[in-house]
């Protein structure tokens, strides 16, 4: 197997910015989320650029590191489910771009990425209710924190969006 200079260049200082990104989001606690998401990014970043399979190694890799080195490894797994609705959905995109004869595929498209997002979403939600909420909490308020989240994937999206046209865009030249 041959990898390039400037695919192992690149992975080496965005792999470094997410792990970064991660500890930051343990240290400076007012910005986990932003930082979390910002990390996870570069997974599509990543993606976009050296494809798939690369994009999962890189994945991986961010967990394992951020493992490692992360204080606090809740957000690691925070991390690991935001990285994973990245590669996903850039896997689903880069499928139906290869099917052109596909009516709809814009919807399913954004079916497959709420889909996505709550098969990760929703166990976590379920199953670590406990850690999630200081006190039980009902049904309604369950029902609040799943919209929450779905209007939260929403925002998410529209910034990852921005941040690959936009900013990727412009810095891009300078990096490839």
């Amino acid at each position: 197997m041959h990898v390039k200079a400037k695919t192992v260049a690149l992975g080496g200082l965005l792999l470094a910015l997410a792990v970064v990104f991660m500890a930051l989001g343990s240290i400076i606690e007012t910005s986990t989320l932003f930082l979390l998401a910002a990390a996870s990014f570069f997974v599509g970043i990543f993606v976009r650029e050296f494809g798939l399979k690369a994009g999962g190694a890189f994945y991986l890799a961010a967990v394992l590191l951020g493992s490692i080195t992360a204080p606090n490894k809740f957000y690691v797994l925070t991390f690991a489910a935001m990285g994973f609705y990245i590669w996903g959905t850039e896997a689903v995109w880069r499928w139906l771009e290869k099917r052109h004869e596909m009516r709809g595929r814009y919807k399913i498209f954004w079916i497959s990425k709420y889909l996505i997002f709550n098969v990760v979403y929703l166990p976590c939600v379920f199953l670590f209710r406990d850690m999630l909420f200081a006190q039980s909490v009902s049904d309604a308020i369950m029902a609040g924190v799943i919209v929450g989240g779905q209007i939260g994937l929403f925002i998410y999206d529209r910034a990852y969006d921005y941040v690959q046209m936009h900013l990727w865009g412009k810095m891009r030249g300078r990096f490839m």
